[in-house]
């Protein structure tokens, strides 16, 4: 996929100090639970254990996007300012199918929701469903870590 890096970034991402996120879009990590889910209780599917939950800044300009993934853990979103963001599940298969969609904002009336929750292997993706930024908090519990985190190239949809 190709990356856009959007001409004049939105402030966000100075001030919450934000890298580029490997998926698409940018991240700051900005919590981690002092505790820690054993391995023993987590079982196999995880490579060891995790702190309890996680949360991390997540924003896209407009084209940007989030590429399919997945991770083992549920993932809950939760919008934050700019315009809305379009969040698509695509079910537990190998390959994702866009199968439900979500569009987080403030716009109740029209439809939106604040929030919206991936179930934990579920394939996702999102971009912005206007022509603004999109701040949001991405909260995983257990904690995200790189080992549960799979992602397919565009082409390889």
């Amino acid at each position: 996929m190709a990356m856009t890096v959007p001409t004049s970034p939105s402030p966000f991402v100075e001030l919450l100090d934000m890298d580029r996120h490997i998926e698409g879009g940018w991240f700051k990590e900005i919590w981690k639970a002092s505790y820690q889910i054993p391995h023993e209780v987590l079982g196999d599917r995880y490579s060891g254990a995790r702190a309890a939950a996680s949360s991390v800044y997540f924003l896209l300009h407009p084209g940007e996007e989030s590429a399919w993934h997945k991770v083992l853990s549920d993932e809950l979103w939760l919008f934050h300012a700019g315009g809305p963001l379009e969040l698509t599940i695509g079910g537990h298969g190998d390959k994702p199918e866009a199968a439900e969609t979500f569009i987080l904002g403030l716009d109740i009336a029209a439809g939106q929701t604040p929030q919206a929750l991936v179930p934990a292997g579920s394939w996702q993706t999102a971009r912005p469903a206007g022509d603004e930024p999109v701040l949001v908090t991405c909260i995983v519990a257990p904690a995200f870590h790189y080992d549960d985190f799979s992602m397919i190239a565009p082409d390889e949809k």
